[in-house]
């Protein structure tokens, strides 16, 4: 079977395409999740309980049996932030990354945010792959919130690309049931 390799897309192209998807998934309640409908309370969601398998003739299929009782949550927009740390010259530092959320971040989003360190890679513009230490900043908002919040995580990726010569900052939105 031929295999194609992905074209580097150009961040502008990239940035596009990732805005209008996450407007339509947002926007739609299905970005992330399970056909969800609305419960007695309109803040509250309930997922459908659906599974679908394909399996072979005469094999059993699992099936999910619903609960009765309905899952705790207000709908709530999740955004996970990934920054390289890898840059020409000497790496971002811990130290660096802090003062980076410190000043960027949790002003935007002095409610809460979670952080934690990772490891993974990519394939850059060059085709290169790259293996690299990363941050990841996970933050949640009330839907009603996604588009101020949206104009806000932009400014954070942009800040963070041109301060730390970063080709990009990869942003991943779901939609997720949230209880505090």
């Amino acid at each position: 079977m031929p295999t194609s390799t992905p074209q580097p897309r150009t961040r502008a192209g990239h940035r596009a395409a990732i805005g209008m998807a996450t407007a339509a998934l947002v926007a739609t309640g299905l970005a992330g999740t399970a056909v969800i409908a609305a419960a007695d309370d309109s803040s509250r969601v309930r997922p459908e309980p659906t599974m679908t398998a394909l399996a072979p003739a005469g094999t059993a299929v699992p099936t999910i049996a619903p609960t009765s009782a309905p899952p705790i949550g207000e709908r709530f927009a999740r955004t996970e932030l990934f920054f390289g740390t890898e840059k020409p010259g000497p790496d971002v530092t811990d130290r660096q990354f802090k003062a980076f959320v410190d000043r960027v971040v949790t002003p935007r989003f002095p409610d809460g945010l979670t952080q934690y360190d990772a490891s993974g890679q990519f394939r850059d513009s060059s085709g290169r792959i790259v293996k690299e230490q990363s941050k990841v900043i996970v933050l949640l908002y009330p839907i009603a919130d996604a588009g101020p919040s949206t104009v806000m995580i932009e400014e954070i990726r942009d800040i963070y690309e041109k301060a730390f010569d970063q080709e990009s900052v990869l942003r991943a939105d779901s939609v997720e049931l949230v209880d505090f």
